[in-house]
C-alpha cells in the first residue's frame, strides 16, 4: 500500500458538493465541557479549506464507546457548540438518534455553499463497529465526495472509516491525516539515519510485533517502561515485583538474538528506580532508591529508568536523524516516577533546529511530552496511539487502504 499517494482535500472540486468529512472528535469530557481541545484544532485546516471551497461540509465522528445505542453523555452536542467559536459560524447539529435520521436528511437538504452540519455520534448505531452495510449506504445518502481525516480510527474497519466508500465515487485524505502519513509513512518506510525507535509503556505483549518490524529498519532500538522487565529477566536479571511477562521470555530472546545477527544495538535499562509498592492513588508521594536493573530485591518494583540510564539513552538519541518514541519510560503520572520520561523528552527536544525528524506515536507519549511542556519542540505529535502502532507494526490500515489513489 503507497501511503503518500492517496487522493487529498487538494485533489478534488469541492465547490457546491456534499463532503462528508470523517473526523477524530474523541474528545475528553467532563460535565459536557471538553477538557481536551487537541483533536477539534486538528480537524480546523481541513474543514476550513472545504468551507472556503464552498463545498456543503457534513461532518461526522464517534465519541467514547457507548453501549448498545445512543447516551446522551457520548453526545457530539458540545463538539457542535465549541466548533462553531472557532469557526465563526453556526455548526448546525443534526440530533439524531440514528445518526442519519430524519434532522440529518432536512439539515443537509437545507445547506448552502459554505455550510457546515455535524452529525450525531457515529456509535449510536451499534452496526458501526461492525462496517454494517446499511449504515454505510445511510452514510454515502448524504454526500457527493467523502475525506477521511481520522488517522486515530484509520485501524479500524468501520461504516464511517471503510464500509461508506464503498458507496460514493470519490474517497480523499484530509490534511491531518496527509501529514500523519507523511511522517509516519516516512520514518518507517524511508528514514534519514541513524534511526533510533524508542519503545516504552507496560506491556511487552502490546509491542510484539511493532519491535519485530522495527528492529528490521531501525538501526537502534531503546527499550524503558515496564516492558524492559521481561527483556532484562530474559538476560537472566533479578527483576523482584516488577511487571515481567513470564509467557514472553523466549520471544525477548529471540528478538535480542535478532538483533545480534542483524548488527542492530538494543539499548535496555542498566539502573532503575524501585519503590516497595506502586502508588495509590497513582500521583501519592512514594520514595524512590536506584538499583542495578539485574539485581532488584524480591520486595521491590521498577516502575522508571535509573539516573544513568537516562544519561545512556540521552546519548544515544543525541546522535539521531530520525527518533521515533512510543510509550513513557516509568510511570509518568506520578511526579517522582516521571525523571525517566522526562529526560528522554528533552532528548529529544534538544534535536530541534538540528534537522533531525522526532515523531512521537500518540497516546501516553504524546500526552507526556504535552504535560511536560516540549511538544512544541517536537517535529510530528502522532493523533493516533492505536493507528501508528498498527502502522509501525507494518500493517496495512483499512481506513487508508480503503481511499482513492492519485490519478
Amino acid at each position: 500500500m503507497s501511503l503518500l499517494n492517496k487522493k487529498t482535500v487538494d485533489d478534488i472540486n469541492a465547490k457546491g458538493k456534499r463532503v462528508l468529512v470523517r473526523c477524530d472528535f474523541n474528545v475528553p469530557l467532563k460535565d459536557g465541557v471538553i477538557t481536551d481541545e487537541n483533536r477539534i484544532n486538528a480537524a480546523l485546516p481541513t474543514i476550513q479549506k472545504l468551507i472556503n471551497d464552498g463545498a456543503k461540509v457534513i461532518l461526522c465522528s464517534h465519541l467514547g464507546k457507548p453501549k448498545n445505542g445512543p447516551e446522551a453523555k457520548f453526545s457530539l452536542a458540545p463538539v457542535a457548540k465549541r466548533l462553531s467559536e472557532k469557526l465563526g459560524k453556526e455548526v448546525v447539529f443534526a440530533a439524531d438518534d440514528t445518526v442519519v435520521g430524519d434532522n440529518a436528511r432536512a439539515a443537509v437538504a437545507a445547506m448552502k455553499d459554505g455550510d457546515v452540519v455535524l452529525l450525531e455520534n457515529t456509535r449510536f448505531r451499534p452496526e458501526e463497529t461492525k462496517n454494517g452495510e446499511a449504515f454505510s449506504k445511510d452514510l454515502a445518502s448524504l454526500c457527493d465526495i467523502y475525506v477521511n481525516d481520522a488517522f486515530g480510527a484509520a485501524h479500524r474497519a468501520h461504516c464511517s472509516t471503510v464500509g461508506v466508500t464503498a458507496f460514493v465515487k470519490e474517497a480523499a485524505v484530509g490534511y491531518l491525516m496527509g501529514k500523519e502519513l507523511k511522517y509516519l509513512g516516512n520514518a518507517v518506510e524511508n528514514p534519514a539515519r541513524p534511526f533510533v525507535t524508542i519503545l516504552g509503556g507496560a506491556k511487552v505483549a502490546d509491542k510484539l510485533n511493532v519491535i519485530d518490524n522495527l528492529l528490521n529498519k531501525a538501526d537502534t532500538l531503546i527499550i524503558g517502561g515496564g516492558m524492559a522487565y521481561t527483556f532484562l529477566k530474559a538476560q537472566g536479571g533479578k527483576e523482584g515485583l516488577s511487571l515481567v511477562d513470564d509467557e514472553k521470555l523466549e520471544y525477548c530472546e529471540n528478538m535480542l538474538d535478532k538483533a545480534e545477527i542483524l548488527g542492530k544495538e538494543i539499548y535496555l535499562p542498566v539502573d532503575s528506580a524501585i519503590v516497595s509498592a506502586f502508588p495509590d492513588p497513582i500521583d501519592a508521594p512514594v520514595t524512590v532508591e536506584y538499583v542495578d536493573s539485574k539485581s532488584i530485591p524480591d520486595d521491590k518494583m521498577g516502575l522508571d529508568i535509573g539516573v544513568k540510564t537516562q544519561e545512556l539513552f540521552a546519548n544515544v538519541i543525541k546522535g539521531a536523524k530520525t527518533v521515533i518514541w512510543n510509550g513513557p519510560m516509568g510511570v509518568f503520572e506520578n511526579p517522582t516516577l516521571a525523571k525517566g520520561t522526562y529526560a528522554v523528552a528533552e532528548a529529544l527536544a534538544s534535536l530541534h533546529g538540528t534537522g533531525a525528524t522526532t515523531i512521537i506515536g500518540g497516546g501516553d507519549s504524546a500526552a507526556a511530552v504535552q504535560q511536560l511542556g516540549f511538544a512544541d519542540k517536537m517535529t510530528h505529535i502522532s493523533t493516533g496511539g492505536g493507528a501508528s502502532l498498527e502502522l509501525f507494526e507494518g500493517k496495512v490500515l483499512p481506513g487508508i487502504a480503503c481511499l482513492n489513489d492519485k490519478d
